[in-house]
């Protein structure tokens, strides 16, 4: 059973991205990939198009126009085979003799084979393709880096923020405790003043505290 999970790893989202962005040149569809992902992270289809147009989309503007740009050339380039095949046929018209041999031996025949032009075509998109996917793996690593690099800054973040966490923590402690010893003082002052209540001897522990010790 597939399983939703809240939490993506960074390989996660590079398998995602390199699968839409495959089915992208390869003209599929995108809930296609989702699918394929679905199948090989344990995850549902609906997370995975989530994740992607949530998170990882935004990050690969580039590589997705890059993929789609790849995705016409290729088609073009089908085209451009079939109407050259289409031309070849049209430029050689078989006679009716070979025309009757080739349907009653179609099934011992092979797939007629490629002309010059389309191998031509074939390897320039595959060059293409090498180029654009030499393109994306580079911007792969630098993210890669850029993300070790961030992961390390949030790091240093989090102990500084510990760090002040306990110098405020102490602070608080020292300012409380000179605000009860101010309040004791105030108190013995006014005592004194008015003589509300006779004198009383004070002294100060190691604390900070006013230590009672007797009355004058």
């Amino acid at each position: 059973m597939k399983t939703r999970q809240d939490a993506w790893t960074h390989e996660e989202d590079v398998i995602l991205a390199e699968t839409v962005l495959r089915y992208i040149r390869e003209g599929g569809t995108q809930l296609a990939a989702f699918e394929e992902v679905g199948d090989r992270l344990n995850r549902t289809a609906a997370a995975c198009g989530f994740r992607w147009n949530a998170e990882v989309r935004k990050r690969y503007v580039e590589a997705i126009e890059l993929a789609k740009k790849q995705r016409k050339e290729r088609k073009r380039a089908l085209e451009q085979a079939k109407k050259m095949q289409r031309s070849e046929n049209k430029a050689q018209p078989l006679s009716t003799n070979f025309v009757s041999f080739q349907q009653e031996t179609s099934a011992f025949l092979t797939e007629p084979s490629i002309t010059l032009d389309q191998c031509i075509a074939f390897l320039q998109t595959l060059k293409s393709d090498y180029e654009r996917s030499e393109t994306i793996q580079m911007e792969n690593e630098r993210l890669k880096n850029e993300n070790a690099q961030l992961r390390t800054r949030n790091e240093e973040l989090q102990k500084k923020l510990e760090r002040l966490e306990e110098q405020q923590s102490t602070i608080k402690e020292d300012y409380e405790a000179l605000v009860k010893i101010m309040e004791r003082a105030r108190k013995l002052i006014v005592d004194e003043e008015y003589g509300v209540h006779p004198a009383h001897i004070f002294r100060m522990d190691k604390n900070g505290n006013l230590e009672h010790i007797a009355q004058s």
